[in-house]
């Protein structure tokens, strides 16, 4: 058999996956993959394979987070911490989105402003956000503002280019009609070219607040004194390794249910994008 032959039975067997993320078979999968990882961890934990120091047990986890929730931990309570990590990525997603949404429009819209505005954004975002943080901290000190623009940058870039390129796949012969029709400009944007870019525009929003949940961490290291980059930060200095995985669970289970949220709104707003129950 050629290897022309086997692609082209490959192309008769393999297509994208169109099932629905809040099925009952899909969730029983994640919940039984968790189940299983738990598992493996508290027997590694039991027969000893690695020192208690550098893995605890996740009995010895969940009690360290039951302390820090009723006790507190540098003088704030574990939910205290949480509502300052998510006050502050809140204020740079809300900016970020606000800012990069007609900017990504304008991008695909207009050739001009394309010219000026891309190269800006190219330059920028591949740089890490620990690498402007000391030049943000001069500029804006170390107060909430310094730590909230570190999150916007990082949520801003890959929301840009997202709905950027989510008008530039845009179908012609959408707005071709709608003007046929006398739609005014305003209204080929808010009735065709928003809605066709909409799952662009959320995938961007998903892929921005992973950067931003891994910069929020290196923002609460500035002169923070409150937030769960600020509690994992304190913790790995006195070696308190099992509030350290605790603090890191907490920010992954939060970023879990964000993005469930946002599954469930692509979901639920975009669903010619070929999801079936």
């Amino acid at each position: 058999m050629t290897l022309k032959d086997t692609v082209l039975e490959l192309d008769d067997t393999i297509e994208p996956s169109k099932r629905s993320p809040f099925n009952q078979k899909s969730i029983l999968i994640s919940v039984l993959t968790l189940i299983l990882l738990l598992t493996l961890w508290e027997a590694v934990s039991f027969f000893a394979l690695i020192p208690e120091l550098y893995l605890p047990s996740p009995i010895m986890v969940i009690v360290r987070l039951w302390s820090v929730a009723t006790d507190g931990y540098m003088d704030a309570t574990l939910w205290q911490h949480l509502l300052a990590s998510i006050t502050r990525i809140s204020l740079g997603l809300l900016i970020a989105v606000i800012l990069a949404i007609p900017t990504g429009l304008l991008i695909g819209l207009n050739a001009t402003a394309s010219a000026v505005i891309d190269p800006l954004i190219e330059f920028y975002r591949p740089i890490p956000p620990l690498a402007y943080l000391p030049l943000i901290v001069i500029w804006l000190g170390i107060g909430e503002t310094s730590k909230v623009f570190l999150i916007y940058l990082a949520i801003f870039g890959p929301v840009v280019v997202s709905t950027a390129a989510g008008v530039q796949k845009l179908d012609s012969n959408r707005v071709r009609v709608a003007k046929s029709l006398g739609a005014s400009k305003f209204q080929i944007i808010r009735f065709v070219v928003l809605p066709s870019v909409l799952p662009d525009i959320l995938t961007g929003i998903r892929i921005g607040l992973g950067a931003g949940w891994s910069t929020l961490v290196a923002a609460e290291l500035v002169a923070a004194n409150r937030g769960l980059g600020f509690m994992i930060q304190s913790a790995s200095q006195f070696l308190i390794t099992d509030l350290v995985i605790a603090g890191i669970l907490v920010i992954a289970m939060v970023a879990f249910a964000i993005e469930v949220l946002l599954r469930y709104l692509q979901h639920k707003l975009v669903p010619w994008q070929g999801l079936t129950h």
